[in-house]
């Protein structure tokens, strides 16, 4: 395939301009700001309910429709009008809630809900995109560069918004509030702008309208979903594949989504682990590069077996850590592994799929993606429980509660290691070749 390289870069900026929404958003401030704003003065494990509530709803919604949407997208090759209307829905729904008022936290749950369901919808169709720009010699390459420009372009506009919430009257803001408000109006902007060089120098593979029986496209679409998923459980490398990728994977996203808690539980202040972030966001932006490069020389299995190793050494030596300084540390090494693993997975896939049913095949890849982080953070919790029950002496001081419960989270985070070795496992049986020669004869049918 001849590169084009201005649709690989109009692909990889799209990750320049959502990252934004999970970084500022997701990651940094809806959450913070959700307690002490939306939710203030409410029971803190009430308002942690909602918040949780909020995201399995529009994570569970993007799960079970992403298979449906992206087969009726390949039937009408409709996969960047799709991308577009998601993108947009959660440009909008960012933009909102600037408008959501204190106190009201229902409005900003509906509203963060719609923007994860945008953010995450146009997900599904970004990614099917990929194997149509570029072919499988620069693939892996490619995908780490998607990934490396949504470090860099989330990372900055983070810096950005940090610096306005540590400083409101150097941007001209009356406090903290506003400029955290006023961040999620700079994310919008930022995503809606960015996505423009994604709609005019990313071309889609034309596909078939309709079938020949005339049937609508939706219909196709549905015809064609419940025929790939019938296949898809009889594909045994694409579904081998997809299994070892769903226990890696929660393994991953757990230590992403739950590190904050972890650092919290260790006694670091919130301060240091907004740090964290940024040190994730910034080493993440050559180290995807470097782990496309790395999946092109040394082979992309090699690549992915190394990062999940990798991985558990974080995992081990977060068991271990006991300073601030230490976690900065692992925010590196995070940021060494991060995208690189995301990026070689996505890639890999693309190889095991037929290429004519890439946004169907995607949508159930993403669809895992969203039902990820569901066995690690049950894991770590009932670990933590566990431990804590067996560890804890009879009359403890406050101080052995402490200890204790320190101790008890140190356990749970070391489950996560399971997730990982049975990832691995699993991965380790996958036959590339076998998943070519299947993929190719599902492209012909």
């Amino acid at each position: 395939m001849k590169v084009n390289r201005k649709a690989i870069w109009g692909w990889a900026l799209y990750d320049w301009a959502n990252s934004a929404f999970a970084t500022t958003v997701m990651a940094g401030f809806f959450p913070l700001f959700f307690k002490g704003f939306w939710s203030a003065g409410a029971d803190v494990n009430v308002s942690t309910a909602q918040l949780g509530l909020g995201n399995s709803v529009a994570g569970l919604m993007v799960a079970l429709m992403a298979p449906i949407l992206g087969a009726i997208a390949d039937k009408g090759s409709t996969k960047k009008k799709f991308l577009v209307f998601f993108a947009y829905l959660g440009v909008l729904m960012t933009a909102a809630l600037f408008l959501v008022q204190e106190g009201q936290w229902v409005w900003a749950i509906f509203v963060y809900a719609m923007g994860i369901i945008g953010f995450s919808g146009a997900n599904v169709f970004y990614d099917s995109l990929l194997p149509g720009i570029v072919g499988e010699e620069k693939i892996d390459y490619v995908s780490g560069l998607g990934f490396s420009m949504g470090y860099l372009g989330g990372g900055l506009l983070f810096l950005v918004n940090v610096l306005m919430t540590m400083m409101p009257q150097k941007f001209g803001l009356p406090d903290d509030a506003t400029a955290v408000r006023v961040s999620f109006l700079s994310v919008a902007l930022w995503w809606g702008l960015f996505t423009f060089f994604t709609i005019f120098w990313v071309p889609e593979q034309k596909g078939a309208s309709a079938d020949n029986n005339g049937e609508s496209i939706v219909a196709a679409g549905f015809r064609q979903f419940a025929g790939t998923f019938n296949k898809i459980r009889h594909l045994k490398v694409v579904f081998l594949f997809l299994l070892a990728y769903w226990f890696y994977i929660d393994g991953v996203d757990t230590i992403i989504r739950m590190a904050v808690d972890y650092g919290l539980s260790l006694g670091f202040e919130p301060t240091d682990l907004i740090v964290a972030l940024l040190i994730v966001q910034f080493v993440g932006f050559p180290a995807a590069l470097i782990f496309g490069k790395l999946g092109e020389r040394w082979g992309v299995r090699k690549s992915i077996y190394l990062a999940i190793a990798i991985y558990m050494g974080i995992t081990v030596w977060g068991t271990m850590m006991t300073d601030k300084m230490e976690f900065y540390i692992l925010a590196v090494v995070i940021g060494l592994v991060q995208g690189g693993i995301q990026a070689l997975s996505r890639s890999y896939y693309s190889r095991l799929i037929p290429k004519n049913k890439a946004a169907e095949y995607y949508g159930f890849y993403n669809m895992l993606g969203k039902f990820a982080v569901i066995l690690g953070p049950v894991l770590m919790g009932l670990v933590g429980l566990i431990a804590k029950r067996i560890l804890m002496p009879p009359a403890p001081t406050p101080e052995q509660v402490i200890a204790v419960g320190q101790l008890a989270s140190r356990w749970g985070i070391g489950s996560i290691l399971i997730l990982f070795i049975v990832g691995g496992i699993l991965f380790y049986f996958v036959d590339e070749e076998k998943g070519r020669e299947q993929a190719a004869l599902l492209e012909a049918d």
